[in-house]
């Protein structure tokens, strides 16, 4: 394994640990001008493993990427790709939102 595959080896052990369906946990690694892409794709059922509540998790990802990245002096980013068929649930509207619109709704 060369010091420029790490990274891409890094990703897939760490999320088969995560996921539900490891069989499916895949990565492309392309190099451009501003640094390493990693492209994951996994099962359309582990999204939500891999995301985490509130994208914690692949921020916690991102960050030890960017961590084998600069042992090697590359920037590591990651991008994870939405499976086919996948549906993402509307952003909930923030709280401020939600207590005008109620309030207009009662037309006092």
């Amino acid at each position: 394994m060369t010091e420029e595959m790490k990274d891409q080896k890094f990703l897939e052990s760490l999320v088969r640990t995560i996921v539900s369906h490891p069989e499916d946990v895949s990565s492309t690694r392309t190099i451009d001008e501003r640094g390493v892409l990693l492209t994951l794709k996994i099962n359309q059922e582990d999204m939500g493993y891999v995301i985490g509540k509130r994208g914690q998790t692949a921020k916690s990802i991102r960050t030890l990427l960017k961590i084998i990245g600069a042992q090697n002096n590359a920037r590591v980013n990651l991008k994870i790709e939405e499976p086919e068929g996948s549906t993402r649930r509307p952003r909930r509207e923030s709280s401020d939102e939600i207590s005008t619109d109620a309030v207009d709704d009662l037309k006092i």
